[in-house]
């Protein structure tokens, strides 16, 4: 199989961040970088999507009561099954950072930029996004203090401030000048591929860089490492084979079921890192080795299928054209012959 460019560039960063992670000064420019990327991610989709688009996606709400189900029940259940792997496959500490990753909310900018490039639906994967992360605000705290025996909170006015600044106002800016910008942003499709892609390179850079600072890569052995490794990769392929055939069964079309998967079977670090700070204390470090574990693994697995997903969809585009260009030649041959 060829190797993706892309993929080539995912690892490439991970290694990068594994011999120079960013530290001090550096760690607060990247983190203050990666934010940067996604607003102006966000004020590029709004500029570009025409108000009934945006609102088309809005009143999507089947799509987006299947990815908060998939995201907050399905999940869950799949976290909660895992429990018989203790203590042989899974440490107590591990399983707990494993069942923490299945309760927080699905990622945004990554969601929209695969689901963008497998030519999905981007305006429900935006909406569905939000109203993830929006809702994980809440819902995420109040599973994780049940399942986990935890009374922690996170929920607090600044976590909503951020990201009603990070992702709703730079959309509405957007929507707002699209009137004077819409055209020229349409037109060049690629500066909206390369934003895609470095957002999710310095998500990627920043994520790793702050693992390798805190040593949490570290604390646990080679085997547990793998062990953990191996049951995130199923339940990672249980969730994109679910999002993917169960989006079918229940009759949405091919765009909304790439938004499904994408949105349906991801977690967000961005939103996971600083709940665990308030659920797990000092012992944070060590449950987010699982997130942060599945958010490379996500990462690389879905740019991969994204990758997939354009090429169908090319294929698709060319063999729907052949027989309207066959059509047309005979209507040719036959006039010229009349």
């Amino acid at each position: 199989m060829p190797i993706d460019p892309y993929i080539l560039l995912l690892l490439g960063t991970v290694g990068l961040a594994a011999l120079f992670p960013a530290r001090g000064t550096a760690a607060d420019v990247a983190s203050g970088a990666s934010t940067a990327a996604v607003a102006l991610l966000f004020f590029l989709y709004g500029a570009r999507l025409s108000t009934r688009e945006a609102l088309d996606g809005l009143r999507h709400w089947r799509l987006h009561v299947t990815v908060l189900a998939c995201t907050f029940l399905v999940f869950p259940l799949l976290g909660l099954a895992a429990r018989g792997l203790v203590p042989v496959i899974l440490t107590h500490p591990l399983y707990q950072g494993l069942l923490f990753l299945t309760l927080v909310p699905s990622t945004v900018q990554s969601s929209i930029a695969f689901t963008s490039m497998a030519r999905g639906n981007v305006p429900a994967a935006i909406c569905a996004g939000s109203f993830s992360s929006l809702i994980g605000i809440v819902a995420t705290p109040l599973l994780a203090a049940s399942l986990l025996g935890g009374s922690g909170g996170g929920f607090s006015a600044d976590s909503l401030l951020k990201i009603v600044l990070q992702l709703l106002v730079p959309f509405l800016a957007g929507q707002l000048l699209r009137r004077w910008i819409g055209s020229f942003v349409t037109r060049r499709k690629q500066v909206l591929g390369l934003v895609d892609r470095g957002s999710i390179l310095l998500v990627v850079y920043t994520a790793f860089s702050a693992g390798m600072v805190q040593g949490i890569w570290h604390q646990v052995s080679p085997v547990r490492l793998g062990a953990l490794a191996v049951v995130e990769a199923v339940i990672l392929a249980v969730m994109l084979l679910l999002t993917w055939y169960g989006g079918k069964a229940l009759g949405f079309g091919r765009a909304d079921r790439i938004a499904i998967q994408f949105a349906g079977s991801k977690k967000s670090l961005a939103a996971g890192l600083p709940m665990a700070s308030v659920l797990f204390g000092a012992q944070a470090a060590l449950a987010v080795l699982p997130l942060m574990l599945f958010h490379q693994m996500q990462l690389i697995v879905c740019a991969v299928i994204a990758k997939r997903r354009a090429r169908e969809a090319a294929a698709e585009e060319v063999s729907a054209s052949r027989p309207v260009a066959a059509t047309r030649t005979a209507v040719g041959t036959g006039t010229r012959s009349g």
